[in-house]
């Protein structure tokens, strides 16, 4: 069995303490703060895209980061 590997300063009780926090939210908290999440971000837009487009789409993200210095960093929730 492989070990699992986490980011810098994430275990797997973390992980377990986020997924029980939204798994125990309602849709209309879950709504609200996506909401308020997208409202915390001015001049970004928050889009749905088709998965297939997520690579394209990062590795055009990564390149505007590399040559706009006062972008904002990439983000992502899902």
């Amino acid at each position: 069995m492989t070990e699992s590997k986490y980011p810098a300063g994430w275990d797997a009780e973390r992980v377990q303490r986020l997924l029980d926090h939204y798994e125990n939210m309602s849709d209309d908290e879950l709504a609200a703060e996506d909401d308020a999440a997208a409202e915390d971000r001015p001049g970004q837009t928050v889009i749905t895209v088709p998965n297939e487009l997520l690579p394209a789409i990062r590795q055009l993200l990564a390149s505007y980061q590399r040559t706009a210095p006062d972008a904002a960093p990439e983000t992502g929730r899902r």
